[in-house]
């Protein structure tokens, strides 16, 4: 584990939060929690430390959580008192971020109250991410931001080919910005390219900008430039 990483708790090893032990163990110091023997084996090798425990106990659940966890995830929204009581006890605890993940609105509003800092809804994001892939096909993946603005992997199109980047004007056509290219032959990343950066077929633009001026891009971009 690299000195000075994040301790964080995971609660609910369900499919959510066991692939999110999994990735945020590979830079984290993860703590995976279930009620569920099996659940915790499945787990136990891919992080720092699994544990059986009944996240309703606050005996159990503080036992093993202290206020120096960086974060912990609720991952128990399909058991709305599971969710709330581990929510409200992470709180007594006095762990500093707790993500809880919720299944309806009623549900976010009261994980709040009891003291989660932000509510998630996975199934929700998903579902954007696939109708917003499924809408314009350029588009790979997107990262929603304040407010409406998104940072987004789009595919260039066709038009884009050979031309730089200031010759594409995006940013002052569309307010799209360019913050990065993913060059994948060969693999690169290129941060904040210059202007007279040349897209190529084989490039991934990622960029940030409100909703609406990203779908004007990319209304242009299928049209002549």
């Amino acid at each position: 584990m690299k000195s000075g990483s994040k301790l964080i708790c995971v609660v609910g090893l369900g499919q959510f939060g066991s692939e999110l032990s999994r990735e945020l163990a590979k830079d984290c110091e993860v703590l995976a929690i279930d009620n569920s023997e099996e659940r915790v084996q499945a787990i136990a090798e891919h992080v720092h430390r699994a544990l059986i425990i009944d996240a309703r106990d606050f005996a159990s659940l503080s036992s093993v959580v202290s206020a120096d966890f960086d974060e912990a995830i609720v991952s128990l929204g399909e058991s709305l008192e599971a969710s709330i009581l581990c929510t409200l006890h992470l709180k007594r605890i006095g762990v500093k971020t707790i993500r809880a993940k919720a299944i309806s609105e009623d549900h976010a509003t009261i994980l709040r109250s009891v003291g989660a800092t932000e509510s998630i809804f996975p199934e929700r994001e998903t579902a954007r991410r696939i109708a917003a892939q499924i809408i314009n096909p350029n588009l790979l993946d997107f990262i929603p931001l304040a407010e409406d603005f998104r940072v987004m992997d789009v595919a260039p199109p066709d038009a884009f080919y050979g031309h730089t980047l200031i010759q594409l004007n995006i940013r002052e056509r569309f307010g799209v910005f360019a913050i990065a290219i993913k060059e994948l032959v060969p693999p690169r990343f290129v941060f904040l390219p210059g202007p007279d950066f040349v897209i190529k077929p084989s490039d991934i633009l990622v960029l940030i900008g409100r909703d609406a001026d990203l779908a004007r891009l990319a209304e242009a971009a299928a049209s002549e430039l």
